[in-house]
């Protein structure tokens, strides 16, 4: 990559990126309240599930299809791609929050840069002929940008787990020393996650994570909720 992608890299990973994911716990808030989730430990276990059993099976092989796409400049691949993911995303909470954050950030690259597909996508989400995942933008944007698919595909995770450990920040007794050293122990997972992507088609996509599920459900109903989703 060149330089300049590298960099646009480390913006789209950065927490300081305006796109709203601090508003976000998916699902976290939840397993707090119902006390599965208690300190570090029970929040990297839960973390290492979303890796492998949610953001590499669906996530980062819808932003695989449309990284791919967008080199080839075929739009409707995009499209394909935004569709499934939304389709395979079961939880009502996800997918709006993947909608708010993926459309926040569209908008902003669409000031930052050109793009023939990156253009006419965007056209199609504004219109609401696709919703504008956060994974299908981010392929959009990172393809756009020059930054590699696999590049794309950790500061993704990276993006994930920061906000998620950021949300548990707000809501256990999580010091800044645990949130790294939880940060850096799941880098595996987080490579596991990459290479799993690796080579599944939109058809392949297979998120499995019955008990996030349930419980983002049973948080759409709570009576207090300090993040939405």
């Amino acid at each position: 990559m060149s330089d300049a992608a590298r960099l646009t890299s480390f913006r789209l990973a950065d927490s300081f990126l305006p796109v709203g994911s601090y508003t976000a716990s998916y699902g976290l808030e939840q397993f707090v309240q119902e006390d599965r989730v208690e300190g570090p430990e029970d929040l990297e276990t839960l973390l290492v599930t979303y890796l492998r059993r949610q953001v590499g099976p669906a996530d980062l092989v819808a932003l695989r299809a449309a990284h791919a796409a967008t080199r080839e400049g075929n739009v409707e691949g995009v499209r394909r791609a935004d569709r499934r993911i939304a389709a395979t995303t079961l939880s009502a909470e996800f997918r709006e929050s993947a909608q708010q954050s993926g459309r926040r950030l569209l908008s902003l690259q669409r000031e930052l840069r050109d793009g023939a597909v990156l253009a006419e996508y965007g056209d199609a989400v504004d219109a609401g002929e696709v919703p504008g995942t956060y994974a299908v933008v981010l392929g959009v944007a990172t393809a756009t940008a020059g930054v590699d698919e696999r590049e794309a595909c950790l500061l993704c995770c990276h993006g994930f787990v920061t906000g998620l450990v950021g949300a548990a920040q707000r809501l256990l007794s999580l010091g800044h020393t645990d949130a790294q050293r939880i940060l850096d122990d799941l880098r595996p997972a987080m490579v596991d996650a990459v290479d799993d992507s690796a080579g599944r088609s939109l058809d392949d996509m297979t998120p499995f994570a019955p008990l996030v599920d349930v419980l983002s459900a049973a948080h759409e109903r709570a009576d207090r909720r300090l993040f939405v989703s």
